[in-house]
């Protein structure tokens, strides 16, 4: 699992992902610099991990190649047309087929067959970068808050609605049956270790989707309030075939809520990195003491 081929594609993408959380914008200067054609062409460099990892591993598709050269064109295409289109960013048909789109693929799997046993997480990091090329820098959206040099304010902020949410989770999972005590204290390098990938990985990819994107956008066209009650049972109904085979209605209707808080924390100051801690705390110690 960890070849030089694979360590090295792990770079590939992590270096899109990261450069754009943290030098957001000297890329949209750099981005903005180049023609037209090329800006839109630029985002099929992300299918080159594919093509590292499937060659050296000889499991290498044609098809998923050209899905993962062809897809990222095809969304910056459609948010593209949305800018013209939209220029009061009140939300076009083409962003909600991109949110659609990415977060059925990732929800539902469809693309983790392209990859070879164990590395099917290169695909979320990689449809991620799609998406954050598209809205970042060719569809531009306002008020996504995708940065993630925090300060002491995103730090009050998410730990605030963390803690407001937990007595609810714990309360109403426990009755539930969701959610199980188990008294263990893990090393401090695990507890960072964990807190560390579930940030990087899980909160902040699904906070700049739900919270950046999604909830931004709806805010502009249903209003404040109706954007965030939405916004929160799509991210509970996001959650419906985790840890089951089944409706995992327990699980939907405690992610549901989650959002809620998630959701208020980003619209505070209106930054990924705010709700991010909040999510990022609450799956740390579900996953550590509670699952």
């Amino acid at each position: 699992m960890f070849t030089p081929v694979n360590v090295f594609a792990a770079i590939l993408t992590l270096i899109p992902y990261l450069s754009f959380a943290f030098c957001s914008d000297t890329i949209q200067r750099r981005i903005q610099a180049l023609p037209a054609p090329l800006r839109l062409l630029l985002p099929s460099a992300l299918s080159l991990p594919y093509l590292l990892i499937t060659l050296a591993a000889s499991s290498f598709h044609w098809y998923w190649f050209c899905l993962y050269t062809l897809l990222p064109i095809a969304i910056a295409l459609l948010l593209q047309q949305a800018r013209q289109l939209d220029p009061g960013q009140t939300g076009n048909w083409r962003d909600y087929l991109v949110l659609l789109t990415l977060g059925l693929a990732v929800d539902l799997r469809w693309f983790e067959p392209a990859w070879p046993p164990h590395l099917a997480v290169f695909n979320k990091i990689i449809l991620l970068n799609a998406g954050i090329y598209g809205f970042l820098f060719i569809r531009e959206l306002h008020g996504v808050g995708f940065n993630l040099r925090l300060n002491l304010r995103d730090l009050r902020i998410g730990l605030r609605e963390w803690a407001l949410y937990t007595p609810i989770v714990i309360a109403l999972g426990l009755s539930l049956s969701f959610l199980h005590f188990h008294p263990h204290w893990p090393r401090l390098s695990q507890l960072a270790g964990a807190y560390l990938f579930t940030f990087l990985f899980i909160a902040v990819p699904e906070e700049l989707f739900f919270r950046g994107w999604l909830q931004n956008l709806l805010e502009r066209r249903i209003g404040r309030n109706q954007a965030l009650l939405l916004t929160s049972a799509l991210f509970g109904l996001s959650h419906f075939n985790k840890r089951a085979l089944h409706f995992n209605w327990r699980y939907v209707l405690l992610a549901a809520i989650a959002g809620i808080f998630y959701g208020r924390a980003w619209r505070q100051d209106r930054r990924v990195g705010a709700s991010a801690i909040t999510h990022t705390t609450v799956d740390t110690l579900w996953s550590i003491w509670f699952r």
